[in-house]
């Protein structure tokens, strides 16, 4: 049964595990394994729009990250089978997460949402935004028009997103959130305070020095590595698309709780 109202710590670790939003994830190691080697090896598509220079050619350097910051198996012989993560540090990332939103919320700050998992995290990002404009942040709209390779960048519920086909689409890149700060520096206007996101929208805001944060998944390393260099300042692990999206809204009210914005 879903918890209703905010849960306590325990019961969001419960939560989070029963769910699989962490704990054992549906994410295989040897999945896991594959990306973390494809981001040594400079594949682009799983650097997230940042750039990594070659400091993580080592793929058991990165393993050690998610080791450490997301919980998965740090056993380098491990290939196969189930996967990890740590529903503590889930918790932890949501209160450093928390932290940041209050300190935006006390400056009323502009605040930049964007998604490349909307199947997953769009309601998560739409009820943070709707939160934060309550406490007067200003909320970022996008520059009209923009589009990427991809698709067009647009926005949905004060979230931007690529839409493809007239779909909203799953993505890596980080040129949608390029096309965006661009586009804000075109037409003059400042850009985003903070952005919350995920995958190469976050990447990208964090290279392009804007502070960042956001969720990632155990086989998604990138925005890991950028929280352990500083260039993202909060990454959040957990499954990033569970069964149903309703199974983050007591997430999503922690968070917000202990922003102090519920």
């Amino acid at each position: 049964m879903p918890i209703s109202g905010t849960p306590s710590r325990a019961e969001l670790v419960e939560h989070l595990v029963r769910t699989r939003i962490a704990g054992d994830v549906a994410t295989p190691r040897e999945n896991n394994l594959s990306h973390y080697r494809k981001l040594a090896n400079s594949d682009r598509h799983y650097w997230f729009g940042l750039e990594l220079g070659d400091r993580w050619s080592d793929e058991q350097d990165v393993l050690a990250v998610m080791a450490e910051r997301v919980g998965v198996n740090d056993d380098p012989e491990y290939r196969y089978g189930q996967d990890t993560i740590d529903p503590e540090l889930t918790v932890d990332g949501l209160e450093r997460l928390a932290g940041r939103l209050r300190k935006a919320a006390d400056g009323q700050q502009r605040v930049l949402f964007a998604t490349g998992h909307p199947g997953g995290l769009l309601d998560v990002h739409r009820a943070t935004a709707a939160a934060l404009r309550t406490a007067g942040c200003e909320i970022v709209v996008i520059p009209e028009g923009l589009t990427t390779e991809e698709g067009y960048v647009m926005q949905f519920a004060d979230v931007a997103v690529l839409e493809h086909g007239a779909t909203l689409w799953h993505t890596h890149s980080g040129e949608p959130m390029k096309a965006i700060l661009k586009g804000l520096e075109r037409e003059g206007r400042p850009l985003p305070d903070l952005v919350v996101a995920d995958h190469g929208w976050a990447g990208y805001a964090g290279r392009h020095g804007v502070d960042s944060v956001g969720y990632a998944d155990c086989n998604d390393p990138a925005l890991f590595i950028a929280e352990a260099e500083g260039t993202v300042q909060v990454t959040v692990p957990l499954d990033d698309h569970v069964i149903s999206p309703r199974h983050y809204d007591p997430m999503t009210a922690y968070l917000l709780a202990e922003a102090g914005l519920s």
